[in-house]
């Protein structure tokens, strides 16, 4: 497997995170098509977000809310918020997530590089970054462990501050085996 492969890998797990929160956003994709359905009046750009048990609720929430919007700007507001958040716990739920309500919030830019590559149809961009972050973070862990490992036998104190880099670096790594396994196993349930 190639770095590029592992690294996209390692995002695509590690980004489950981020991405769902990046959903919980005034500005994320579930409200966007939100609003998108709103303008041209048809639900059907949120149903992709929903689990096909909630979209019977959906569609009736939108019909009522589609119903308020005429009634004043107030209530145009208030039930586009309420169907916002409708979906977005609705949403949430489907992926086995809290809700914690909307924030009005930018995504993290490792989220936006990921909105970028998809609409460019090009994940270059998102792959360099993600490599270079990951080579950074192991690269700046294995230096330390290795500085250290070199003055362990200097003293007690240095050789703890050998175990604490050592145990970091190798937790590190861990972390980014354990993603590359669950990755490969959530692609292989998928199938």
């Amino acid at each position: 497997m190639t770095i590029r492969i592992a690294t996209l890998i390692i995002a695509v797990v590690l980004l489950s995170t981020f991405a769902s929160a990046h959903c919980d956003t005034l500005n994320g994709p579930v409200v966007s098509d939100a609003k998108h359905a709103i303008s041209t009046n048809d639900v059907t750009p949120v149903l992709k977000w929903l689990r096909q048990a909630d979209e019977a609720e959906v569609r009736q929430l939108f019909e009522h809310t589609m119903k308020v919007r005429a009634l004043s700007s107030d209530a145009a507001q208030l039930a586009d918020r309420f169907f916002f958040e409708t979906l977005v716990r609705l949403h949430r739920a489907g992926e086995g997530a809290a809700y914690t309500g909307l924030r009005n919030e930018d995504p993290e830019p490792v989220i936006r590089l990921t909105d970028e590559a998809l609409s460019s149809g090009s994940a270059d961009a998102l792959l360099n970054a993600l490599q270079r972050h990951m080579q950074s973070e192991l690269t700046k862990r294995f230096e330390a462990a290795r500085a250290a490992k070199n003055q362990s036998g200097v003293s007690v104190k240095a050789g703890r501050e050998y175990v604490a880099t050592y145990v970091e670096l190798t937790h590190f790594v861990e972390r980014l085996h354990d993603a590359m396994l669950a990755a490969e196993a959530h692609a292989h349930s998928r199938e």
